[in-house]
This record gives C-alpha cells, sequence and structure tokens, in this order.
C-alpha cells in the first residue's frame, strides 16, 4: 500500500521496466483437448520454476486456451516442452519413479 513505509523508501530506483517480465503467448489451442493438454504443460514449467499465466475462453467463447509465461523465460520454456515431448510417455514415468524413490 501507498502508506506503508517500506514501500515508499523503494522509491522508483527498484523497478524493473524491461519488457522481460511481460508475459508472451507460448501455447495456444482450440481444440477439444486443450484444457488438459494446457494443465500439463503448466504443471511442467512450475516444476522447473517458470511462472505460468493461463487465459482460458470467456462467456462467449468457452473453448481455447494459452498459456503465457515471461518473455526472459520463454526460449527456456520452449526446450522443457520440447525434450518432454521427445522423452514421450516412457520419460514421463521414469521422471515420476526417480522422484518416489527419494520419499
Amino acid at each position: 500500500m501507498a502508506q506503508d513505509p517500506e514501500e515508499e523508501s523503494l522509491g522508483d530506483d527498484n523497478l524493473d521496466t524491461s519488457h522481460d517480465l511481460d508475459m508472451v503467448p507460448l501455447y495456444e489451442s482450440m481444440t477439444i483437448d486443450a484444457e488438459p493438454e494446457a494443465d500439463v504443460l503448466r504443471s511442467l514449467l512450475e516444476a522447473n520454476g517458470i511462472p505460468v499465466t493461463i487465459v482460458s475462453g470467456g462467456p462467449v467463447v468457452p473453448v481455447g486456451f494459452m498459456l503465457q509465461v515471461p518473455r526472459k523465460r520463454l526460449e527456456e520454456a520452449r526446450r522443457l516442452i520440447e525434450q518432454a515431448r521427445a522423452a514421450g510417455p516412457e520419460g514421463a514415468a521414469e521422471a515420476e519413479a526417480s522422484t518416489e524413490e527419494g520419499r
């Protein structure tokens, strides 16, 4: 809040005004399976520390999903998705099993 002394003391010196943090589209789909695919991709990205925003269709057009990530992390997000698709379901099962072994 503007009344907080700490916030007032920060000033504009600490604001990141670059476009690195702008959210940009990574994935868009209007297919019937867009929601579960978007959810899987969101989970993958968040598990790797990449913030994700999901934008879904509204009341007029209730279908369609879009994932957005910070511009600065776009290429990293694309690489992660490409690696996951290349590994396929077997790679996902193997990764899940390796995380359960450590419990």
